[in-house]
C-alpha cells in the first residue's frame, strides 16, 4: 500500500514509538487520587515455574490517576523498596493512594503518603466505596489485550510496544493522530 520496504516501514515505526515513549516519560508526576499495581507480561505458563513472575515474565509496576493517565515502568521485581522508589519518584506526597494489599505497598505512610488506601483481594473484598482499584485493572485488561494482538513481542522491544499502549490508553478520547503528528512536530 505505502510503496516502502517492510524493513523501512518497522524503522519509521519505531522511531514513532521512541518519540511516543520519550512524551509518556515527561508526564508526570500524579497528584490527586491514584491507584497503584503490578501486572506481568508474558507466556501463558512455564512448566516447572511457579508463584509471582514466574518464568520469563516481564513485570511492568502502573501508577493510574483517577479519571486522568497512567503511567508505566518496568521493574525487576515486585519488592518494597522497588515500588517505593517508583511511586516517590512519580506520585506527589499529598496524594490519595490506593493499592492491593501486596506487602510491597507496606510502609507508603512511613515515606510520606499519609492517606493509603488497600483494598484486600484474597478476602474477596474488590470495591468498598471509593476505595477500589479498578482503573488501573481496567488498563492492564487493555494493554494485555493490545499486545496480545502482535503473537508476541521480543523482550528488547516490549518498552516501545508498552509505551505504546499507554499514550494510546492516555490519549483515547482525543483524535490520536493529530495528537501524534503534534509530538513529532514539537
Amino acid at each position: 500500500m505505502s510503496g516502502l520496504n517492510r524493513n523501512t516501514v518497522n524503522r519509521y515505526l519505531k522511531a514513532i514509538r521512541v518519540r511516543l515513549a520519550e512524551y509518556c516519560e515527561e508526564q508526570s508526576p500524579f497528584g490527586g487520587t491514584v491507584e497503584v499495581e503490578e501486572s506481568y507480561f508474558g507466556p501463558r505458563r512455564v512448566r516447572g515455574k511457579r508463584g509471582r513472575g514466574a518464568g520469563s515474565k516481564t513485570i511492568v509496576f502502573g501508577i493510574f490517576k483517577r479519571n486522568g493517565s497512567v503511567y508505566t515502568e518496568i521493574v525487576p521485581d515486585c519488592a518494597k523498596s522497588t515500588l517505593q522508589k517508583v511511586i516517590r519518584g512519580r506520585v506527589e506526597p499529598n496524594s490519595v493512594i490506593h493499592s492491593d494489599g501486596w506487602r510491597g505497598y507496606d510502609g507508603l505512610v512511613d515515606v510520606g503518603y499519609e492517606k493509603h488506601f488497600r483494598v484486600h483481594h484474597g478476602a474477596n473484598e474488590f470495591a468498598a466505596g471509593d476505595r477500589h482499584i479498578n482503573g488501573i485493572e481496567s488498563f492492564w485488561s487493555f494493554a494485555k489485550k493490545r499486545l496480545a494482538r502482535f503473537n508476541g513481542i521480543r523482550k528488547e522491544d516490549f518498552y516501545l510496544h508498552l509505551k505504546e499502549t499507554e499514550f494510546r490508553f492516555n490519549h483515547r478520547r482525543q483524535g490520536i493522530y493529530k495528537t501524534i503528528l503534534k509530538i513529532l512536530l514539537d
